[in-house]
């Protein structure tokens, strides 16, 4: 053989190994264990991260309810796993106002991440939803945010911290119970679009609350788009805020659980509540903010890149190969170096993870959901990232007898 060609060869192979040596690589270690269940909630799009500033506490619920949805009389106890000490759980405080698929709303708050997290609560004896402001610190609730005539909770906290979007979960508990509170105190009854309940902001220091859009002006705004909006009783998920917190997403929604022809609006508005407009292409699936202007969402079969100021698509992310399902849950990192899609496979979550930089991908190991794929029970994809940009924490299925859901760590190694 020629010199050129053995060293034409072992250019090639050199070049494939540091390729190999690139391409990034997953671990996983469960961090809980049963009797009890563990879980943190929701989706950790809008940098909703359970891990405090230093990284120190992962905060979770910790609840033996699995079979139903919880009522008031069922609290579950908030705990933080320690990450310097084998991830051992202390409880902190107890949450009467929580679900299987959102948890309890948690967020660290912004402006003191190290100590201060958010989370909704219920009364006992009223079963009206408030929203808490708690510091591990001292143990104590700083604040509660109450509003006796018409009581909502957190439904997104901005991420550059100082008030959180609020919401209705007593009305959602009759109309869409996988997001709402079973029991819930619901004070527009049977009324298809409120004029006094909405979308709701409130701010962290004062308390003070302004109600944005209302139900009644959402069904004006829209009908011309869902002409069903005038038989429906609607609701609202996925209260989103952007990166800069110039902006609102949401979803307006009608006929989920009491049947008829279903309403499904995508919708952005400014914060202030101006400026509102239905979205011209329906993005599906659970956005998430790429910026302050663009969302990413799911059009079709493609995970696609959406200008809301434009109103159309300026981009895509990955393929099918790599997004299967990109209508699952998504979440962009806090360094918005990669994204995860977490997406259902039959009785099975995975994780696929793309560096926007480069496109490089790693797909995870199957997750166990079986038996609980369906219905307001589900255990949903759910990634939440921490402040470093290189783990998700995800719950599914245990291997223990019993077959508890727990909490799962996964690390990236992409050096």
């Amino acid at each position: 053989m020629r010199l050129t060609t053995v060293i034409a060869s072992m250019i090639v192979v050199l070049t494939e190994a540091v390729a190999i040596a690139a391409n990034p690589t997953l671990e996983v270690h469960q961090l809980t264990n049963g009797p009890q269940h563990h879980f943190f909630g929701y989706i950790g799009h809008v940098q909703n991260i359970p891990w405090n500033q230093s990284g120190r506490y992962i905060i979770a619920l910790q609840t033996p309810v699995r079979d139903h949805l919880p009522d008031g009389n069922e609290p579950a106890d908030i705990v933080l796993l320690d990450t310097q000490n084998e991830y051992q759980s202390r409880m902190v405080a107890q949450s009467r106002a929580w679900n299987p698929q959102q948890g309890t709303m948690l967020y660290w708050n912004p402006q003191a991440q190290e100590t201060q997290f958010i989370f909704n609560d219920r009364d006992p004896k009223t079963n009206k939803v408030f929203c808490v402001l708690f510091d591990i610190s001292t143990g104590q609730r700083v604040k509660e945010y109450r509003f006796d005539d018409s009581p909502v909770g957190n439904g997104g906290v901005a991420q550059r911290g100082g008030k959180f979007l609020a919401i209705n979960y007593g009305r959602m508990g009759r109309l869409r119970r996988v997001t709402g509170y079973a029991g819930a105190f619901d004070w527009t009854g049977e009324t298809l679009h409120p004029a006094d309940d909405g979308v709701f902001v409130v701010d962290v220091a004062t308390g003070e609350r302004r109600l944005l859009v209302s139900f009644q002006k959402l069904a004006a705004e829209l009908r011309s788009v869902s002409p069903a909006i005038d038989s429906q009783a609607l609701f609202i998920n996925h209260t989103l805020w952007s990166r800069d917190d110039s902006r609102i997403y949401f979803y307006v929604r009608g006929g989920w659980d009491l049947g008829g022809t279903r309403v499904n609006v995508p919708v952005v508005m400014n914060a202030d509540g101006t400026n509102l407009r239905p979205l011209k292409d329906f993005i599906g699936g659970h956005p998430e903010w790429l910026d302050g202007q663009r969302l990413i969402g799911t059009i079709g079969d493609d995970q696609v890149i959406y200008d809301c100021e434009a109103m159309k698509v300026v981009g895509t992310l990955g393929d099918k190969k790599i997004f299967p399902k990109p209508g699952d849950d998504i979440a962009l990192s806090p360094s918005s170096e990669w994204f995860v899609n977490g997406y259902r496979s039959g009785n099975e979550n995975f994780y696929a993870f793309l560096r926007l930089k480069d496109g490089a991908t790693v797909t995870s190991q199957s997750f166990n959901v079986r038996g609980w794929t369906q219905g307001d029970l589900r255990i949903d994809p759910s990634p939440n990232w921490n402040r470093q940009s290189n783990q998700i924490l995800v719950s599914a299925l245990s291997d223990d007898a019993e077959q508890t859901r727990q909490l799962f760590l996964i690390t990236l190694r992409a050096d």
